[in-house]
């Protein structure tokens, strides 16, 4: 069986991008006797959708978790809907900012997580990672794949969802102001835990809760 464990290449002036040193760390990995494919998407509007397709294709993987950074956040933050909207504050890669434009034309308005989200953020907070849930991912590229992601696996019967990390010590010593950061050895740990809690048995994909997080840029 194959897990999909996405990333993105570094984007806003930065020169390391946390989602993919996770990912890559993790890559070949075997988890509750899956294998981790980690796949390093562009951050560009069209690159990272077509990547992602054709990943989907050569893999079938039975769960894809796709990482983003979330420069601000203190914790690890597993997304909870994924909007049908593009409104970019900077340009991505490739210099393009839409603003007010949707993902898809011929899609619903939002799609859920099929992650379980709170198994997930109650196993990493027992594991001593601080995690929580979070209501937005933004608007840029990250929202955007993770759409496409709930899009292209709608009714399938299969785990797929987002989690934002927060920035690297060594990137937050670069920010003015300061912002948090969390070790790469800590947000390798959250994400191989985050792994095995979703393709346990027992774990199920559960809606409505206090405890959500604040919207990412």
């Amino acid at each position: 069986m194959n897990i999909l464990l996405t990333g993105f290449e570094p984007f806003g002036g930065e020169v390391i991008n946390p989602s993919w040193e996770v990912a890559r760390s993790l890559h070949g990995q075997v988890i509750a006797g899956s294998t981790v494919h980690a796949r390093c998407l562009p951050t560009t509007f069209v690159g990272a959708p077509q990547a992602l397709a054709d990943a989907l294709a050569v893999l079938k993987p039975e769960l894809v978790i796709a990482l983003g950074q979330a420069s601000g956040r203190s914790e690890v933050s597993i997304e909870r809907v994924a909007v049908n909207l593009i409104d970019a504050r900077i340009a991505d890669n490739a210099g393009e900012r839409p603003l007010d434009t949707p993902v898809r034309t011929d899609a619903p308005a939002a799609y859920f997580s099929t992650l379980p989200v709170k198994a997930v953020r109650d196993g990493l907070r027992a594991a001593g990672h601080p995690a929580g849930l979070s209501l937005s991912a933004g608007a840029f590229v990250c929202n955007q794949l993770f759409f496409e992601l709930q899009h292209r696996l709608a009714g399938r019967g299969l785990m797929s969802g987002f989690i934002h990390l927060p920035a690297l010590p060594e990137q937050a010593a670069r920010t003015q102001p300061s912002v948090p950061s969390m070790g790469l050895a800590a947000q390798i740990d959250a994400i191989k835990l985050a792994i095995a809690i979703s393709l346990s048995g027992d774990a199920q994909p559960a809606a409505g809760d206090p405890d959500e997080g604040g919207p990412t840029s």
